[in-house]
């Protein structure tokens, strides 16, 4: 999986596993990650000094995958997570090339339990720009569509990563912006919302607040965190990977190539955890 000395069938058990986002938003992956494999090493890496990835070209977005990958590896992950999903539709094929022994887990633009849960037939996608234009995106929305008979609104909802990575969650600017990119997928008669992005989860009290202001409390929201660590799971199961509580406490270290005084605040307002968190250059 790398180039560091093989280790044993223990060790590897005992590995951490690795996660990764532009920035905040993986940890709402992270927080089911933990529900779902409470004996797991983890290590949470924030490319918050290259963030945001939406609105890069699909080169830059690979080069970071990659990257960070390769310090995670170097850090010992047994397993990775990209907990992006722009990353994931720019970069995760590129990954598995890269390493196609590590078990590897994207966060898809949940669109499929979007289709089973609409009932109307109108689903809209609130996601970055990136993820909107991605060949991978493009491609699942064309195939469930025409399987479905489903109609995708796809709103990008550019400058919303940037607010929910200042930490104020409750802030107006997040407020009016969720106003401007929610109402019209609701005015299209959308009855289901995909989070298309793994920040978006943090802010869905303001989303809802959105959805009760113009009487469509009806609307079901769709996070894919919870499908992402469990597909998490399965392939550590399969790969006879999987750690026990046996093997002791379980650690959780924060890496960032931003300011540490960032993402330390986030991982306690967000989570309530207070890991150590290192700033590196990658």
């Amino acid at each position: 999986m790398s180039s560091a000395r093989p280790r044993s069938a223990d060790a590897l058990v005992d590995s951490p596993i690795g996660v990764f986002d532009s920035g905040v938003g993986g940890l709402s992956v992270l927080r089911h990650i933990r529900a779902q494999l409470p004996h797991e090493h983890l290590m949470y890496f924030a490319d918050s000094g290259h963030a945001p990835y939406g609105d890069k070209s699909e080169q830059f977005v690979v080069d970071r995958a990659l990257a960070v990958t390769a310090f995670l590896l170097e850090h010992g992950a047994k397993a990775l997570v990209v907990a992006c999903n722009t990353a994931t539709v720019a970069a995760i094929k590129a990954v598995r090339a890269r390493y196609p022994e590590l078990p590897v887990v994207g966060v898809e633009p949940g669109l499929k339990p979007a289709v089973a849960a609409t009932r109307n037939g109108k689903v809209g996608v609130l996601a970055t720009a990136r993820t909107l234009k991605g060949e991978k995106f493009l491609q699942l929305r064309e195939q469930i569509s025409a399987a479905n008979n489903t109609e995708f609104l796809l709103q990008p909802a550019v400058g919303l990563v940037d607010l929910i990575e200042q930490g104020d969650l409750e802030a107006p600017a997040i407020g009016a912006m969720l106003e401007r990119y929610v109402a019209p997928l609701l005015d299209q008669g959308a009855d289901t919302l995909v989070l298309g992005c793994t920040h978006y989860p943090f802010i869905k009290t303001g989303i809802e607040r959105v959805l009760r202001d113009h009487a469509r409390s009806d609307v079901t929201l769709i996070d894919t965190g919870d499908a992402v660590a469990r597909q998490l799971v399965r392939l550590l199961e399969a790969a006879a990977l999987l750690r026990t509580a046996a093997g002791g406490a379980p650690t959780l270290r924060g890496y960032t190539t931003a300011d540490v005084g960032a993402l330390a605040p986030a991982f306690d307002k967000l989570l309530g955890l207070r890991p150590p968190v290192e700033k590196v250059d990658v």
